[in-house]
């Protein structure tokens, strides 16, 4: 690695032209590479969830671990370390320096199309479970990426919207975890589209202080790609390397701006000597690069995958249905087309094409093999569009193999490309010189007969056609030019074919290539099913004839995904009616949830069991059958609270109005608003049940404290249950006295983990750090702790604090007036 001294050695060598063009990509996904220097291309990619590599291919897929509000369910950091590490090895297989994770934005509103890729609502567990990625990531090697900075926590308009947030909720709540992540030694932070009070994240002041200056970040600040929109303000903020690439809004320009005295060539200097010292941190400056291999095997990425379903599942009631014990189960109903197709990941660029996914259904078969029977009944058709062609349901035509077959064509229809695939999701076909139109094709095999649903996604000109018959033909333009719409999911158009079982009629979809399109082009069809009476019917005559019944329910592919925002929490009234009618057949329902946000429950109270899946990623039916059956305790805690109804929620708007979208609620996000309003959630911040029961016997800590020190409290609980078992223990603190200062009711201070066994009594430490009792004073500029007293509570969740305590801030003045 170069020190400081070589690496204004090396940037002496460069002349301006070279220093301007190492600033923006060389492609989509690579920096830009300088021989004479020794310095190599640095190579990023998408995460969190997986590490996708340069392109979407289903021919190279990733290790898809559970979605970031999983993660953050664990509250379990040395766990995230870990899986940080397997990101970290998936890069180092895919030849990847950079990966573009953690996601530190906020569970600001259940609406948040993203809601699922950020871990919480809760500045402190967010910073915390963030900064764990980023030490495990970069502990081989990889460097991590802090986005989306800052404030960026909506989808709505995201492109251009202006996010109005007061000094002091900025620095408390939403710049926090950044912050956090900078401490964690965080390698780049990524500028978001975003506006904040008026000025483009990527020419934002915000990006030199305090992110540079006052925190010491001696990083890369990244632009999200296709975020730099203009070339003075960029360039003279703290942005330093434009993405993708070569195009953009630095270049030639920014050569003629420096040269005009528009911008100082010691701003690019500093640009440049960033990226050379993250290139020597990399290996790929200096000596001849070799990339270090994986340090995970396949097997063992697989079992830690398979562990952090388990540990982020949150068991949200149980009425002593959980776990099941198999020896006693003669027949098992497992209920719901969620079951047989758990969705595993959210939309948008954070997907990946996963090695295997394990749905619930399988997990379930693999538990119970050979000691019960499983009977499965998938429910109503879920609502939304068309599952992507697969293996399963099509064939390539010319050889038979199963799968499609990808051609790209020119204006005469001539073949420029051809090529087997394994399904009719296709983001990013090759696009050869006269590329003019993108073929899929395959024979399809239904098992049953009946209306089918056929569809196309995609923008531009498409058509559909079913043995030379048209389904579909029409001109469908970009109504966005949201990136994650365009490229990643753009929306589906449908339309009905008779299908036989046993026949293999020819199904052909093209998509025209033009400016502005996209390249992504997704093929789908879903079989026929049953009424919605016939489909409940069936479902409550098989649980009435099983001992237990496991019903899933979850969100559809055209919710929860990057580039928009949800508009409701319904999982729609056929989901919400086939609960209860399992339920009404046989009490001793588990319900599963598998969405990566909140949703409403309208019959939670009804259920034997509810369990909390997200969307758990790959190895999802081995990780929950761990946590059905009692061979895992459901280690989730709630990372942000839960309503009702969406009506209840004290922040839901998404849409700005005339541009801007203000942050009224101030520093009272989460959970903080809903005690502010005096609501009452179907789930608190921090809840979760295992499979044993904790008695809080006693809080201590020190009665007096000098402001800007940290303190440790100590918590004694005792195993009351007949399992061993392991328990969150979370430390909030609140304001009792009346101040001029703006307070929340109770706000999350720490929190640990403890196991004991049966009967045991622990001690749980929880370190609460000095920054937990300041707050951000506008005024002078700085942290600041109000001397006064201050109450410290312990409990399960910040709905359940059943101890107390008292302590005594003094400031460290009168700390040393009283010494003497």
């Amino acid at each position: 690695m170069a020190d400081e001294d070589e690496l204004d050695r090396l940037l002496d060598k460069l002349t301006l032209r070279t220093k301007v063009r190492l600033l923006t990509g060389a492609t989509t996904w690579r920096t830009a590479a300088e021989p004479d220097l020794g310095l190599g291309e640095l190579v990023l990619s998408d995460g969190p969830a997986g590490v996708r590599g340069e392109g979407w291919d289903e021919r190279r897929t990733s290790v898809l671990l559970p979605s970031a509000s999983a993660l953050a369910a664990t509250w379990d950091e040395h766990l995230v370390e870990e899986l940080g590490g397997l990101l970290a090895s998936e890069a180092r297989r895919k030849g990847v320096d950079v990966v573009l994770a953690p996601n530190l934005n906020l569970h600001r509103t259940p609406l948040a199309g993203r809601h699922f890729e950020c871990f919480s609502e809760d500045p402190v567990l967010t910073g915390r479970i963030g900064a764990a990625l980023i030490r495990g990531v970069q502990a081989h090697g990889v460097a991590a990426t802090a986005k989306h900075f800052v404030a960026n926590d909506t989808e709505t308009d995201r492109l251009t919207v202006d996010v109005r947030i007061d000094e002091r909720t900025l620095r408390e709540v939403y710049l926090a975890p950044f912050e956090a992540a900078v401490a964690a030694g965080v390698r780049l932070v990524m500028a978001g589209y975003n506006q904040v009070d008026g000025t483009t994240m990527t020419a934002h002041p915000l990006l030199t202080a305090p992110l540079k200056s006052e925190w010491g970040f001696a990083g890369v600040v990244v632009s999200d790609w296709g975020a730099v929109r203009g070339t003075l303000d960029t360039a003279r903020a703290g942005l330093d390397l434009q993405m993708p690439g070569p195009a953009g809004e630095w270049g030639e320009p920014l050569v003629r701006a420096v040269e005009a005295g528009e911008v100082e060539e010691s701003a690019v200097d500093d640009k440049v000597r960033r990226l050379l010292r993250l290139a020597a941190w990399a290996g790929a400056l200096g000596r001849p690069r070799r990339r270090a291999r994986p340090h995970l095997r396949p097997r063992q990425a697989r079992a830690l995958a398979r562990r952090a379903v388990a540990a982020g599942t949150v068991l949200l009631v149980n009425r002593g249905v959980l776990p099941l014990a198999p020896a006693r189960l003669g027949t098992v109903a497992v209920i719901g087309a969620a079951a047989a197709r758990t969705r595993t990941q959210g939309g948008g660029s954070a997907g990946v094409f996963p090695q295997d996914e394990v749905p619930l259904l399988d997990g379930i078969r693999a538990g119970l093999r050979g000691r019960a029977r499983v009977v499965h009944v998938p429910g109503p058709v879920p609502d939304g569009p068309p599952p992507p062609l697969d293996m399963v349901v099509a064939s390539d035509p010319r050889t038979g193999t199963p799968g499609v077959l990808l051609r790209v064509l020119d204006a005469d229809g001539d073949e420029l490309y051809s090529a087997h695939r394994r399904g009719g999701r296709q983001l990013e076909p090759p696009v050869p010189p006269g590329a003019h139109t993108v073929e899929i094709s395959a024979r399809l095999h239904p098992r049953t007969s009946g209306t089918w649903r056929i569809g196309i996604a995609g923008f531009g000109r498409l058509s559909l056609h079913l043995d030379g018959r048209p389904l579909l033909d029409g001109e469908f333009p970009p109504t966005t030019d949201d990136p994650a719409v365009l490229h990643v999911s753009p929306p589906t158009r449908a339309a009905d074919a008779e299908l036989s079982a046993g026949s293999t009629p020819l199904l052909v979809a093209r998509r025209e290539l033009a400016p502005g399109t996209g390249r992504a082009t997704v093929v789908g069809a879903r079989p026929p099913g049953p009424g919605t009476a016939a489909a409940l019917d069936a479902a409550s005559r098989a649980a009435r004839e099983a001992d237990v019944a496991v019903v899933v329910v979850g969100t559809g592919e055209q919710h929860e995904s990057e580039g928009r925002d949800r508009s409701h929490l319904t999982l729609g009234p056929d989901q919400d009616a086939l609960v209860h009618a399992v339920v009404q057949a046989n009490p001793r329902t588990v319900a599963v949830v598998n969405s990566g946000g909140p949703v409403e429950l309208p019959w939670r109270d009804d259920v034997g069991a509810l369990l909390l899946a997200w969307f758990p990623g790959q190895e999802a039916g081995g990780g929950l059958a761990d946590v059905l059956f009692g061979r895992a305790e459901p280690g989730g805690r709630l990372p942000t609270t839960w309503p009702a109804r969406l009506a209840d929620a004290p922040v839901t708007r998404t849409r700005p109005d005339a541009g801007r979208l203000p942050y009224d609620e101030g520093i009272h996000l989460g959970h903080r608003g809903w005690l502010r309003a005096r609501r009452t959630p179907a789930y608190w911040f921090g809840h979760g049940l295992g499979y044993t029961t904790w008695a809080y016997d006693e809080l201590s800590g020190p009665a007096r404290i000098v402001a800007g020190e940290d303190l440790t409290v100590r918590v004694r609980l005792r195993n009351t249950g007949a399992r061993p078992g392991r328990e969150v223990v979370q430390v909030y603190l609140s304001r009792p006295e009346r101040s001029a200062v703006d307070y929340p009711e109770r706000w999350l201070a720490g929190w640990t983990a403890v196991r004991g066994l049966p009967g045991e009594t622990v001690d749980a430490q929880v370190r609460v750090p000095a920054r937990a009792l300041s707050h951000w004073d506008v005024t002078s500029g700085g942290w600041r702790t109000e001397p006064g007293p201050y109450r410290l509570l312990a409990g399960p969740s910040v709905g359940e604090l059943p101890l107390t305590v008292g302590v005594l801030a003094v400031d460290r003045c009168r700390e040393a007036s009283d010494a003497d």
